[in-house]
C-alpha cells in the first residue's frame, strides 16, 4: 500500500484524481487516505469490486472518494475538469494511453505505476503520443526514502 501511497507527491493540490481500474482501491484509496484535500473518482467496471470499494469507504469514513461504476471509456462523458488519471496494473502503457488521456480533455497527467519495463513501454507508446497532445512523457521513482523498492511511475502530461 506504501507504494501507491508515494504517488501522491507528483498530484498538485486540491486536485480532481480519477483512478482507472480501481479493482482493490489501489492506488485510489491509499492516495485518498494520503490527500484528504483531493477528490478521487475510483473507476471499476466490476459490480463486486464496486460493492466492495463503497464498503470500505464508508467503514474509513472517507469523504473525498465517489465510485463510479463503469469503464472508463463510458465514463469520459460524465467525468469532468480531471486533473490527473492514475492506473496500476490495468493494461501496457501502449493500450493504456487510449482510455486514460481521454479523460484529461487536453490538459493535466496521467500517473501509471509501473515496473522494471517502464521506459520500454513508454518507447513502445511514443507514436500514439502525438494523437494526444502529449507533451512530456518521463519515468519517475517515488518513494525511495521510504521503500526499499522505490515505485516507478510513467507521468505523461498534456
Amino acid at each position: 500500500m506504501l507504494n501507491c501511497a508515494v504517488v501522491q507527491e507528483l498530484i498538485p493540490e486540491n486536485a480532481n484524481v480519477v483512478d482507472v481500474g480501481s479493482g482493490a482501491g489501489l492506488p485510489g484509496l491509499c492516495l485518498a487516505l494520503a490527500r484528504p484535500d483531493v477528490s478521487i473518482t475510483l473507476v471499476e467496471p466490476l459490480e463486486r469490486r464496486v460493492q466492495w470499494l463503497n464498503e470500505v469507504i464508508e467503514d474509513l469514513q472517507l469523504t473525498n472518494v465517489t465510485v463510479m461504476r463503469a469503464r472508463a471509456e463510458q465514463a469520459k462523458k460524465e467525468l469532468k475538469n480531471v486533473d490527473v488519471v492514475t492506473a496500476r496494473a490495468v493494461s501496457a502503457l501502449i493500450g493504456l494511453v487510449d482510455i486514460t488521456l481521454p479523460l484529461l480533455k487536453g490538459r493535466g497527467q496521467l500517473l501509471a505505476l509501473k515496473g522494471r519495463s517502464a521506459q520500454d513501454e513508454v518507447d513502445k507508446a511514443k507514436k500514439k503520443f502525438n494523437r494526444f497532445g502529449v507533451r512530456s512523457a518521463e519515468v519517475l521513482t517515488v518513494g525511495e526514502d521510504l521503500l526499499s523498492e522505490p515505485t516507478t511511475v510513467v507521468r505523461i502530461e498534456l
